[in-house]
Formats: C-alpha cells, structure tokens, sequence
C-alpha cells in the first residue's frame, strides 16, 4: 500500500515572496526598508477566506499583519511592512476560511431578497456569539459581539435593522484585529536578513587621495597628495550632502609594466601608475602606499571623514602586480603559463599587464584566509564599507564564504560589487551575499530603456539586489555624457539620485569632464594612470560646476522618504517618446512624521533639445483619487502648479531639463480660493 503526502493545506498557501531561489539564501532589506510580503491563497467554492502575514523580529517580538488582496481574480494577496530593527527576521502566511465576512456577504445577498431570513440571522448570531464567549478577547470587545448577537435574533426589529449589524464598523475592526476562522493553513516559514541602512541607503562620492593636494613641481615631476591634505576636501564633499567617501585602493603600486597616461605602456620615472596594480617593495594589501602616509594618517583621515558625517568605502581588488610580496612568498595563488611566465589580466581587447589576477583553485584555503585576514585588517582601522573589484572573475563560493564569515563577525560591514557582467553572474553574487551592486545604468539613458531596466529592478530583483547607481567611473565616460554637454550631466544625476535609494559620482563629474580618450569609454588623461587636481572653486565661481545642484538632489533626499525606497517606483505616460515620467510615493503609516510623502519626477533625456508635450499621471499611485486636483511645488526652482491626470510641461535641456515635483494635496477650502472645481 501507498501513500500519497498532501502539502497544499486546507487553505493552500503557495508562491511566498519575498524569497530567493527556493529559499536558499534569506531574501534581504535593510533598516527603514517598505517591504511587500506575499502569498497566494484560495479555497474551493465561493466561501471568503481572510490571509495574514505573521513575522517575528530579531528581538522575539512577533506582529500580525493582515494582507490585502492585490488584482481580482489573481488570488494573490500582500502586506506591507516597515521593517525597522537588524537582524534576521522570520516570517509566515495564515491562510484561513473567514467565517464571518462569509456570513456578511451571504447575509447582505439574501436578507433583502427575502431568502433564508431567519437562518442567515441564526448563524450570524452563533458566530458573534462564540466569539463573544472567546476569553482571549479584550472584555469591551466581548461585550460589543455578544450585544450584536443578540440584535441579530431579536425578531422585534425589522429586518433591516437587524442586519444592519453586519455594517457596524466596529464590529468590523474589532474582528479585522481577531478574526473569527476555522480551516487554518500555514506557509512554511521563511526568514529575511534586514541590514543597516546604509546596505541600502546612501549618496556616494569617488575621489583619488592622491590628488587632492597634490602639486607639479618646476622639474616637472609630482609632489602627491597625502591623506591629510585629502582631508581637507572632506567637507566640501559632505557639503554636497553625500555620507560616503569611497576611496580607490590606497597600498603601494608595482613599477613592473607600469602604465603610464592614458594606459600607455611607456611609464616616465614620475608617473605613478594604476592604483589598482596592488603591490611593491614597500608591501601589499594590508599597507598604505609611502606617499600618501601612515597607517597613523589613515586613521586621521578615517576619523576627520566621521566627523564630517562621512564614511570611507576602501576599494578591496584581490589582484596583485608583478611586484607583489605574494609573487614570491605564494606563487601559488597565481596562474603559471606554458612559457614560465605568470599570467596577466585581459579583459579582451583590454591588456593589464601591471596584474596578475588570482588563481582560486591551487590553494583555495590559503586565499580564503588572507582575504579574511585583510578585511578584518581594514576593519580594525575603521573601514566599515568595501567596495569589491570585478568579484565577478572570482568563484561565487568564495565570495558566499568570505561576506558571510565577516557579516557573522560585524553584521554592519556593507560589500559593494563592482560587477558590470552578465544578468545570471551579477544577481548571483547579491544572492550569496553582496549588500549592492553596481548596474546597468550607466548605459540606459533612453525613456525606453530606463522604464525597462528600473521596472525589472524595483520588482523581479528587488528581494536581494540592491542597485547603487553611479552615473560615472574612472574606466566609464557613456558616449551620452561626451556628447550630451552639461545638460546630459545634470539629467544623469537627477535620475541616479531619484531612481534609486543609493547612487554615487566620481569626481570630476561635477564639473563636467566629458573629453574621452579616442577609442575609448573613459577619460582621456585618466585619473587612474597620473595626478589629477582639480580646482573646484574656480569652477564653481565660473558656473562651470553642478555641485549645488548635487546638493539639492542630496537635501531632496535626505527629506523626502519616498526617494528612499526602491520597490515604490511607478512610470506614467507622456506623448513625447523623450519625456520619462515616474513617481514614488510613501505612505504615511511609514514616515516618520505620520504624512505620505509623494514625489513626481519629469525628465527630458535628450540633452540637445526643448521638449514641450502633455505628461499623464495616475494619481491613486500617490494615494490621491484618480480625478483628483492637487499642486505640485518643483524641488528645484520653487515653482508651484495645480496638476491633475493630464498636465503640458516645457522641458528646457539646456536650463531646466528635470521637474522634481512634491505633491500637495489641495484642500476643499483651497480649491475654492483658488477657483478649482472641487
């Protein structure tokens, strides 16, 4: 004999989201995080049924949150949780047959129409009654139900007035709070990992230490900037409103094929070299290159940053140069050719030969634990941010093991993967551990383009990948940014800091640098290859700088809680195939003034044009009737208008190409000052 074991439940309850991958790894979010919890649920036949999200925080204390149902006929249903304290969370569906919202709608059918009169009454008595006698129930609520019940079956009122009971609203909360059900169903429980908000949530800014303050001398050589006179650029940066400073790597660089200006093989004697070709006589990874200080000025540097309300994001690129203390203490850990020689890295066409990349199978363990002891190296010195190189040419198990020994160790170190790769390879590595991710954006710059690629990351990667949206690097200049003037600047930077919670610049960006290196997607006289100052208040005092208009974008921000979620993005219409129209609202249950918060942003993506067309709004996506009047006050300008669904905008490229446009609801009393039709 056979059995067959039944999963499904009375009240099956399937497709649970969030969750990732059959619930191999938790699904994440971060502190302050809107998250949306779903299941599907259904039962047989025509019965109502009620669903109910049970989640427990990392303290032990649980919460009951009923869920609503999302489009009719899906049997899909959601609710939406702040979550609000670190750690990990677990969480369940209820899935239950809701006894008394069936009698209602029963009751609310049959009664009027004659059918069933007094057993409808009956059985709605029965119900509130029981419930009445249930002694888990605060004693007021007792009282109400079994007071209700007996108006249901006092025949001495008509019948309308004894159904009207089943439209008492406050039998309805009370019930709502402990609903009266039978045929219980529970999920399998799942967990989610909520991170520190800054996982999630943050302005970054990229400058090399070694230019800021750094000097030509008469003989044409380079005097380097050093991490004290860095500091000094510190508060202009968080006067721009950014809170992370994200450093390139900050060791000694080989001399072997050093690269000179502009990727050159031909390095001069002064030329300092890639950053990123890790490795001398003078140390590894664990050591600061001699010109920039200490490990004591690094510190310095550290801690002046924190007082700015900054914190230092150190670039972690396991590669080495020729020169590398590895080479010799391990070859091992690198790639031996036919020919004798070691390996290189190629990014074909690309050729680094001032690196060896890492051979992850000869000596796996001894890699794992000198990473291991690098990064707590770093943390020791106050380093609570890395920003990864490439962890895409390095094995995913790795990267699962080394994120995870650290997070169990500082659950608030935050690893960001620079991984511009394939779909499968980038979502994997958010998966096994990476708190952000660089993306794709850089290279969506189209209405077309952007609503795809942002849809696809507020909803299908939402539940693990967290994008950092940066509009520039040292190694990308988009050939939109070359050519689009500063326009293209300012579009670029207003949706990066709008999109999504976290975004990012590279210095130089403010100002416009936009002359590419011929054949190439990067600028040419590179940061990456020589000494780069750059004199920040002359541009500023020649308006050849966006740097205040980063900072309104930041404050917008920093005040606006609905530009710090990632999932609320919803995209409107416009007739102009230029014009991108996407709003995100918050609602009030999860701000911290008890207001929804509501921002609409229109933007001309074409730098090179005026563009005047008719923008189409949905006004329920901002909680707001759907005819509904209201003003909206440009974050940017001042200026305020009355908007309804349908609304003509003149988009200026070349003055005003971006409306960031907070909703203000218009009262009855104002829309009749102001001769609005109610």
């Amino acid at each position: 004999m056979s059995f067959t074991t039944v999963s499904a439940g009375r009240i099956p309850v399937l497709d649970l989201s969030p969750q990732i991958n059959d619930d191999l790894w938790p699904a994440k979010a971060f502190v302050g995080e809107v998250v949306p919890f779903r299941a599907t649920a259904f039962r047989e036949g025509h019965d109502l049924i009620g669903v109910e999200l049970v989640i427990t925080d990392p303290t032990g204390t649980t919460s009951v949150h009923r869920m609503k149902p999302l489009a009719a006929g899906t049997d899909r249903w959601e609710a939406q949780v702040l979550l609000d304290v670190q750690g990990e969370w677990s969480w369940r569906v209820r899935g239950f047959a809701d006894d008394f919202e069936t009698w209602v709608h029963n009751a609310e059918l049959k009664v009027p129409a004659g059918v069933d009169v007094e057993l409808m009454f009956t059985i709605g008595a029965q119900l509130l009654a029981g419930a009445g006698a249930d002694k888990a129930r605060p004693l007021a609520d007792r009282r109400l139900l079994s007071a209700a019940a007996k108006k249901l079956t006092d025949v001495s009122k008509t019948d309308a007035a004894r159904l009207a009971v089943s439209a008492d609203p406050r039998l309805h909360e009370i019930i709502g709070r402990h609903p009266v059900a039978s045929l219980e169903s529970h999920s399998p429980q799942r967990l989610i990992r909520v991170e520190r908000t800054r996982a999630g949530r943050g302005s970054w800014y990229e400058f090399f230490p070694r230019s800021e303050g750094a000097r030509k001398l008469p003989d044409g050589s380079w005097k380097s900037g050093t991490f004290r006179t860095a500091a000094k650029r510190l508060p202009a940066v968080a006067a721009m409103g950014f809170d992370v400073l994200y450093l390139p790597p900050i060791h000694p660089i080989g001399r072997a094929f050093r690269k000179g200006p502009n990727n050159t093989l031909d390095a001069g004697p002064n030329d300092p070299g890639s950053p990123w070709a890790i490795g001398s006589a003078e140390g590894g990874h664990d050591a600061i290159h001699p010109d920039l200080g200490t490990l004591a000025d690094f510190r310095y540097f550290v801690g002046k940053a924190r007082e700015a309300g900054l914190e230092i994001a150190l670039d972690f690129a396991l590669q080495a140069s020729p020169d590398h203390p590895w080479v010799t203490e391990h070859p091992e850990w690198f790639t031996t050719l036919p020919d004798g020689t070691i390996a290189f890295a190629e990014n074909p066409p690309k050729k680094y030969q001032d690196i060896y990349p890492i051979n992850f199978d000869n000596d796996p363990e001894g890699i794992r634990q000198e990473s291991l002891r690098l990064i707590r190296h770093w943390i020791a010195q106050g380093v609570r941010i890395f920003r990864v190189d490439n962890p895409h040419t390095k094995p995913l198990d790795f990267w699962e093991w080394l994120i995870g020994t650290v997070n169990a160790e500082n659950p608030d170190i935050v690893f960001l993967a620079e991984a511009f790769t394939r779909p499968a390879l980038l979502q994997s590595l958010a998966k096994v551990g990476f708190q952000q991710s660089y993306t794709y954006f850089t290279w969506r710059n189209t209405k077309e383009e952007l609503e795809e690629f942002l849809t696809s990351l507020s909803t299908e990667t939402a539940d693990f990948l967290r994008p950092n949206l940066f509009v520039n690097t040292p190694d990308i200049l988009t050939e939109y940014l070359q050519f689009g003037g500063p326009a293209a600047f300012t579009i670029r930077a207003a949706l990066a800091a709008t999109m999504a919670p976290t975004w990012g610049v590279y210095s130089g960006f403010e100002l416009f640098e936009a002359v590419a290196r011929p054949g190439a997607e990067e600028a040419i006289d590179n940061e990456k290859y020589e000494y780069k100052p750059r004199d920040f208040a002359a541009a500023e005092k020649s308006e050849r700088s966006l740097a205040l208009f980063i900072g309104i974008l930041n404050h917008i921000r920093s005040t606006h809680p609905a530009l710090g979620q990632l999932r609320n993005i919803r995209f409107h219409g416009s007739d102009d195939d230029a014009v991108l129209v996407f709003s995100k609202h918050l609602d009030g249950a999860f701000t911290p003034t008890g207001e929804s918060d509501s921002i609409i942003v229109v933007a001309n993506v074409d730098p090179h044009s005026v563009r005047e067309t008719t923008v189409h709004l949905d006004p329920t996506a901002f909680g707001l009737p759907s005819d509904a009047l209201f003003e909206v006050h440009d974050l940017v300008t001042g200026s305020v208008w009355t908007w309804g669904e349908h609304n003509y905008v003149r988009l200026d490229s070349f003055t005003t190409p971006v409306h960031i446009l907070h909703v203000r609801p218009v009262s009855a009393t104002d829309a009749a000052s102001k001769g609005i039709p109610a």
